[in-house]
């Protein structure tokens, strides 16, 4: 069985994997191995001074927490923003290092734009170049983040989730490099996982993403942004799949 390593996406930290990997636990009786990373200023890492960080920096840093755990041919798990970083990952890892890789509702801006240029400053369907925000421009930010990564919880695991935001944070160095290369993933099995009830990434972007990274499977589960945190049982039976490969 493959080790399973994990990569959150913005503003969140390793501990964004807790579910699933509780889950994965669950359903491979222990046998499984898992690995959560936290980017330079999340998770373990809050606090770390990143404003000397260059994007190649983070990227490094990731391949060596893999290496520093023993892992080797991993199954590497990747969620929202994380889709920018996995494909550098992959260029930069040693050969053996990384053997499969999975998408979970995961970005893939186009070359030339950052992430924050390929989301867009307005509301969706302002611009079709740009994913766009669900609610209106007088929406606050806590509002979209409640219609953008809650719409499938409840109200008590929505309070929750929310109120792990915002201690967070990538380098700033994620949000202004552009230089997307997307080739290097190509010879590589790679899974993407849909999320339909997604309204922070919809199912349309989520699909272009998918082709851009050259996914050659594709799955779909009925859930939200958070998949890993509201299905996580389902998550955990396809990244098994993946693992035992």
């Amino acid at each position: 069985m493959r080790q399973l390593v994990f990569l959150h996406g913005g503003g969140q930290g390793g501990w964004v994997w807790d579910e699933t990997i509780a889950a994965i636990a669950r359903q491979s009786g222990g046998a499984a191995q898992c690995l959560a990373l936290d980017a330079p200023g999340c998770g373990a890492k809050r606090g770390v001074d990143t404003s000397g960080y260059a994007f190649a920096d983070t990227t490094r840093e990731l391949i060596s927490d893999i290496a520093a755990a023993g892992f080797s041919d991993v199954v590497l798990v990747g969620h929202s923003q994380a889709g920018m970083t996995i494909p550098h990952m992959v260029e930069l890892a040693p050969t053996g290092l990384i053997g499969r890789l999975v998408y979970v509702t995961c970005s893939a801006p186009l070359a030339g734009l950052t992430t924050l240029e390929q989301m867009g400053h307005g509301p969706r369907g302002s611009s079709p170049e740009e994913v766009g925000y669900p609610l209106g421009a007088d929406a606050t930010m806590a509002q979209r983040y409640a219609a953008m990564f809650c719409n499938d919880m409840d109200e008590t695991g929505a309070a929750a989730f929310l109120g792990r935001l915002g201690e967070d944070g990538w380098p700033a160095s994620a949000y202004a490099w552009s230089d997307w290369r997307y080739e290097h993933p190509r010879a590589m099995p790679s899974h993407y996982v849909v999320a339909l009830r997604d309204t922070a990434l919809p199912v349309l972007w989520q699909e272009r993403f998918a082709d851009r990274l050259h996914a050659r499977r594709i799955s779909r589960i009925d859930a939200g942004h958070q998949v890993m945190n509201t299905r996580p049982e389902a998550l955990a039976e396809i990244l098994l799949a993946e693992a035992m490969v």
